[in-house]
């Protein structure tokens, strides 16, 4: 047997609800989702590795904030929504289904099919029209992340753009338009993603949101001195609103300076521990940021997503913790957000 495997690892992960909550999409033109290809995630990938389900988002570039820039930005945001939503269907030999629900989700996995969940990243994409959230979770988009690289009409971003001429702060964390927005999410049910928004931002998101916010693609500041990841006040924060972090595979991210070669599961399974530590199991989880920048020794694809939950049961953590971890807590506080939205 794999030395890196405990007794029963595998068949563990593979009767788990696995869900990874940041996969980006290869825009404009990419391989066949369906094919075997050189994605880290597609559909095959997925079946392959025991990942269940994939939060997909629709990932739009900052731009100048001109409105031919932001109308551009929300029709493909638009356009990107649309391409996720095509994923679902039946061939041969995947079942894969649309969920933009806690209740589709349960369904989709207990039928055995893999689930696909809409999402949008960086708020550049509404520009200043709040109306388009509304567009966005028709399509069935369940999270927004307020930012990207670079300041927008929401919020300031951890990662000012010195080519658009960002000071370091614009609206001192979030903008009249930002806290407008996050009372519309809460509205419409869909989570506020703070992976990206700068420090003071995701303080004041943690208390203007009525549901808990969520960071999908984030590390920790502590292992790794990055602007994207998150301190331990960031964490306590987390903590304190009932929100989740999900900590990431990118690389620079989890290791100071070190190329992806140079980083392992261990390192990303320290990440997890140390937030677990710090602010308890009920606000941690997994991300891969896949096709965006994740990736590393162990886990370079969605086929080897058994690996990460071989790391944590040889860290003592059991089958529940491991369940909470791999989406347990995302459903927990996606349910939050459908209850106060009804």
């Amino acid at each position: 047997m794999n030395q890196f495997f405990p007794p029963g690892a595998a068949a563990l992960h593979h009767s788990l609800l696995t869900l990874d909550t940041h996969i980006d999409i290869p825009w404009p033109d990419g391989p066949d989702p369906f094919q075997d290809g050189t994605r880290r995630v597609d559909l095959p990938k997925m079946r392959r590795g025991g990942l269940r389900g994939g939060f997909f988002a629709a990932y739009i570039p900052q731009g100048l904030r001109t409105p031919e820039a932001e109308q551009a930005a929300f029709e493909r945001a638009m356009q990107m929504l649309h391409a996720i939503r095509a994923m679902s269907r039946v061939d041969e030999e995947l079942e894969v289904r649309l969920a933009a629900t806690t209740q589709q989700i349960d369904a989709a996995w207990h039928d055995d099919a893999l689930i696909v969940v809409p999402c949008v990243e960086n708020g550049f994409a509404i520009g200043s029209d709040l109306s388009r959230l509304r567009q966005f979770r028709a399509l069935g988009a369940c999270y927004l992340t307020l930012t990207h690289n670079g300041h927008n009409a929401l919020a300031d971003s951890a990662v000012p753009r010195k080519d658009f001429a960002d000071p370091p702060e614009e609206h001192g964390g979030l903008s009249a338009l930002g806290r407008a927005a996050i009372a519309e999410l809460n509205r419409l049910g869909m989570l506020v993603d703070v992976s990206h928004l700068s420090k003071a931002g995701m303080i004041q998101a943690a208390t203007a949101s009525r549901t808990p916010i969520v960071a999908t693609h984030s590390c920790i500041r502590a292992l790794c001195d990055h602007p994207r990841n998150l301190d331990d006040e960031q964490l306590d924060a987390l903590r304190d609103c009932g929100g989740v972090v999900h900590v990431t595979a990118v690389p620079a991210f989890l290791k100071t300076q070190a190329r992806p070669e140079e980083v392992t599961v261990a390192d990303y399974a320290d990440h997890i521990e140390y937030a677990v530590n710090r602010i308890g199991l009920a606000h941690v989880g997994i991300s891969s940021d896949f096709d965006g920048g994740g990736g590393f020794v162990g886990w370079r694809d969605a086929s080897e997503s058994p690996n990460l939950t071989a790391a944590l049961m040889r860290r003592g953590y059991d089958r529940d913790a491991i369940a909470a971890l791999w989406g347990g807590n995302f459903l927990r506080v996606m349910r939050t957000a459908e209850e106060v939205a009804s």
